[in-house]
């Protein structure tokens, strides 16, 4: 029997906010966060780099957003992708999206192949 950890028992969004939290804790930034995102904030962003991998800056990225953000509160979220390994940035400053949950599943199930 599986035992399910206290994450699992929370809700999705609540344990992005609280991973958000514990980045923010852990980096050593001097600023005082102003405004941490929303979920729905979060969740527009994710959609928009899936359907615009590799075509924006982070910068370009910002101001091409369907609905306007903070760029701290922008920041904040491009951190959380990044060490969640969601997203990742080519050598031209590109964000493309990486996270395959099905890619995931099948290597969890089936392991990786020897060579």
């Amino acid at each position: 029997m599986k035992r399910n950890s206290a994450s699992d028992a929370l809700p999705k969004g609540l344990n992005i906010i609280i991973y958000l939290y514990i980045i923010m804790k852990k980096a050593s930034v001097k600023t005082e966060v102003l405004h941490y995102p929303r979920l729905d904030t979060v969740l527009m962003i994710e959609r928009f780099i899936k359907d615009h991998s590799g075509e924006f800056t982070k910068t370009n990225l910002w101001r091409a957003l369907p609905k306007g953000t903070m760029y701290q509160t922008f920041s904040i979220v491009i951190d959380y992708l990044l060490h969640s390994n969601k997203i990742s940035i080519d050598s031209k400053g590109k964000i493309g999206w990486m996270y395959n949950p099905k890619l995931v599943k099948y290597f969890l199930k089936y392991g990786v192949p020897a060579r």
